[in-house]
C-alpha cells in the first residue's frame, strides 16, 4: 500500500488525475478486501465453536466468549465508514457461510471431542443447515442491535443453544 500512496502523490503532483483516480479505486478495493478477509476470519472462528456446540451438546464460557466476540467484531468491521451501510448485506451471509463451513469442519476436527474424529468423520456428523441457520440468526443481530446492547443480546441467544441453559446457570459439564 505504501507504493500506491507514493504513486498517488506523484500522479496528483504531475496532474495525471485519471491515474490518480485509478490508484484511489485500487486502494479502495484493497481496503474492502482486507475488511472481508477479517470478517471471514471471525466467521470461521464462530463456526468452529458452533460446530463444537452442536456435536458436543454443551456450551462453555470459552466457546460463548468466542462466538460473542466474533459477532461483535464482525459488526464493527461490517459497518462502513459512513455508518449507514454495510460491506456485507443481510442477504449475502449464506453464501459466505457455506463457503467457509467446510474449512470450519476440518479445523474443528482438532478440537471436537478432543480431536477424536478426522475431518472426514466430522464432516458426516455435522448438520450443516442447522449451523448455517444459527450463524445467520447471530449475524442478523448485528443489523438489529447497537454495539452496546449486542453482547447481552448474544448471551441471551446463546442460552437457546444445546447446553446454553446449563451455561447460563453455571451448570457446565
Amino acid at each position: 500500500m505504501t507504493q500506491e500512496l507514493i504513486d498517488l502523490r506523484a500522479s496528483i503532483l504531475e496532474g495525471r488525475y485519471e491515474d490518480a483516480l485509478a490508484i484511489v479505486d485500487e486502494l479502495d478495493w484493497m481496503s474492502k478486501k482486507a475488511t472481508l478477509l477479517a470478517i471471514e476470519s471471525f466467521l470461521l472462528r464462530m463456526l468452529i465453536h458452533l460446530i463444537k456446540n452442536q456435536l458436543e451438546q454443551r456450551l462453555t464460557n470459552s466457546w460463548a466468549a468466542s462466538i460473542r466476540g466474533s459477532i461483535v467484531e464482525i459488526k464493527k468491521r461490517n459497518l462502513q465508514d459512513n455508518k449507514t451501510s454495510y460491506h456485507v448485506q443481510l442477504n449475502e451471509w449464506e453464501t459466505m457461510l457455506e463457503e467457509i463451513l467446510e474449512q470450519a469442519i476440518s479445523d474443528a476436527s482438532v478440537e471436537v471431542f478432543n480431536g477424536e474424529y478426522t475431518p472426514f468423520q466430522l464432516s458426516e456428523m455435522v448438520e450443516r443447515t442447522e449451523i448455517i441457520v444459527i450463524a445467520k440468526n447471530l449475524l442478523d443481530l448485528t443489523y438489529q442491535h447497537s454495539a452496546k446492547e449486542l453482547p447481552a443480546v448474544i448471551n441471551d441467544y446463546l442460552t437457546q443453544l444445546p447446553g446454553g441453559e446449563d451455561w447460563q446457570f453455571g451448570r457446565q459439564r
